[in-house]
């Protein structure tokens, strides 16, 4: 059930609806639309249209309506009494994917504690006959209890997971930490759900990541490690679909997870080229990213599926700077262009270094052929060698520090360089 309701610019698709549906399991059969000027405030839809559920419902031998909105908990239990099934609203319905798709301890923990404060709010319907009738001493019915119990449960439930999930926060952070102590940059793609990131994750880094053709087809994020030219790095992190109207419940639950995404130098926005709402999808992406306030962080338009439109792999810069790469994961065209646009930028921000070892700073050498990009190498008649190489900012001042590394190994001009930071930065 999809209503238009006027005034409202940000409609919900009733294609994005089928979609959820499928990929939840459920087979649709038959869609009904309608107009509004605004929602019932008993059932959202309306008696007219909760009768014509109603039909269909039976016609089809149907056992759940999907709407397409999200509903109050008053308007979910008086829609399921007038059209005699169950009854699912956008957010319940995203919930059930997200619980049938989550594979790590921390994505079950994610998803748990959202049904989890989801469901407080509509605990009433399983116990409504044993609601009390009526009041009075001594006709305090069973139902008011039983109630107050379950809310009980759920609350210390919903507490015991804030508290194994900012464990799983801290653990993150931990690890984060252990990597930056040799530092490669993380870029994270982000994109809305079924854009292809995880068949472009897969396609660049030689992955088997989970990728369907389905919406949420990955809930948890997965990270590799993607060599670039010039002996750079990239920790590369795939991440959760984003969809228009996300619960708010679900965002706040992969906090965690989307930590991820907003500590990341570099963004790689993937966008499904075929849809023809993709600039609309784009929006909704760049929506989610400010609300966990990822959205000063760099982005590289991905354009993905160019298979289904014909369109040729290309580099589009606009006047702004902004990047644009066509490509598709699937065949591999273009995905070369992304490797290049991924080298240029983080070959932007290197910094050069000159350098004289002696014979006994062989480890400090082969660090260099290994964390940075050698330029150039001579080898003295004195057994020492100068060495020319180029660093990320992060790199060269985790190299610095280095405890067999001495200031005097630079050479002058280097030397008055690092001077006003010191030469352990």
């Amino acid at each position: 059930m999809h209503l238009r309701l006027s005034g409202k610019a940000d409609q919900e698709d009733v294609e994005e609806l089928r979609l959820l549906a499928e990929s939840a399991g459920a087979e649709v059969c038959e869609t009904i639309t309608g107009s509004r000027d605004r929602p019932d405030a008993a059932t959202f839809v309306g008696k007219g249209k909760a009768q014509e559920i109603q039909l269909a419902a039976a016609r089809h031998g149907a056992q759940l309506a999907l709407v397409n909105h999200a509903l109050t908990p008053s308007q979910e239990r008086n829609l399921e009494k007038a059209v005699g099934c169950r009854v699912l609203d956008r957010t319940g319905l995203i919930l059930d994917i997200f619980a049938q798709r989550a594979r790590s301890a921390e994505g079950k923990l994610q998803v748990e504690l959202a049904q989890l404060e989801h469901l407080s709010t509509r605990l009433i319907r399983g116990w409504t006959h044993l609601e009390r009738q009526k009041g009075g001493i001594g006709l305090r019915g069973p139902g008011e209890t039983q109630l107050e119990v379950d809310r009980r449960l759920i609350r210390d439930r919903i507490k015991k997971l804030h508290e194994r999930l900012a464990r799983v926060s801290t653990q993150r952070r931990n690890r984060r930490k252990a990597r930056l102590k040799v530092p490669i940059p993380t870029a994270s793609l982000v994109g809305y759900t079924n854009a292809g990131k995880s068949s472009l994750f897969n396609r660049l880094t030689a992955a088997s990541v989970y990728s369907a053709d389905q919406l949420f087809a990955t809930l948890d994020p997965t990270m590799r490690r993607l060599e670039l030219p010039g002996n750079l790095a990239v920790i590369l992190a795939d991440t959760v679909g984003f969809i228009r109207h996300l619960p708010h419940d679900l965002v706040e639950a992969f906090k965690s997870t989307l930590e991820e995404v907003a500590e990341a130098s570099l963004l790689l926005h993937v966008v499904d080229s075929s849809s023809p709402e993709r600039l609309e999808q784009i929006e909704q992406v760049n929506r989610v990213l400010s609300e966990i306030h990822a959205e000063a962080i760099p982005q590289i338009l991905v354009f993905n599926k160019i298979d289904l439109t014909g369109e040729r792999p290309r580099i589009e810069r606009d006047a702004s700077g902004r990047t644009r790469v066509w490509l598709s994961a699937k065949t591999g065209a273009g995905v070369e262009l992304l490797i290049e646009v991924l080298t240029q930028h983080y070959r932007r921000k290197l910094q050069r270094l000159r350098l004289r070892l002696p014979p006994q700073a062989g480890r400090l050498r082969a660090l260099l052929y290994e964390r940075a990009e050698v330029l150039r190498e001579t080898l003295l008649d004195s057994g020492e060698c100068e060495i020319e190489a180029a660093f990320d900012p992060d790199r060269l001042a985790w190299f610095t520090r280095q405890p067999d590394f001495h200031a005097e190994y630079l050479l002058p001009d280097e030397q008055r360089v690092l001077a006003p930071t010191g030469s352990c930065p």
